[in-house]
């Protein structure tokens, strides 16, 4: 038996441009891309690191409700900065996101695509019953 496949998406002229989804689900899991500290609604970013890492968790909250989720939801974290040296600026950000959740997690400092951008955050969740 095959489980449904429901693409999610923000209105991020990315995903057109590009060709992905802004979230996958499949049955109970939800896959959600890197997500970055654009506003999608404005299609500006701030400058700040601490103000990208909320608006890129803001962004993740609204794809994982659209698919039925919530961050409570979530099982895994991947955090990409280009400058692995600044992640610490974001951990108490994180830890009023994810400090009661504790999903597994990992940071990989890597370029972005874009260099206004400080931060890209992926998540999977599993929804509960």
């Amino acid at each position: 038996m095959q489980t449904q496949r429901t693409l999610i998406s923000s209105g991020s002229s990315f995903e057109a441009e590009i060709g992905y989804s802004r979230a996958v689900v499949q049955g109970d899991w939800v896959f959600v891309s890197g997500t970055t500290g654009f506003d999608y609604a404005s299609m500006t970013i701030a400058e700040g690191l601490p103000e990208q890492t909320e608006q890129c968790l803001k962004n993740i909250e609204a794809a994982l409700q659209q698919a039925g989720a919530s961050l409570q939801d979530v099982v895994r974290v991947t955090y990409v900065l280009p400058k692995g040296d600044e992640f610490p600026q974001c951990w108490p950000i994180l830890r009023r996101y994810f400090g009661d959740i504790r999903p597994a997690a990992m940071m990989i400092s890597a370029g972005l695509a874009d260099p206004r951008m400080r931060i890209e955050i992926e998540v999977t969740a599993l929804k509960r019953a």
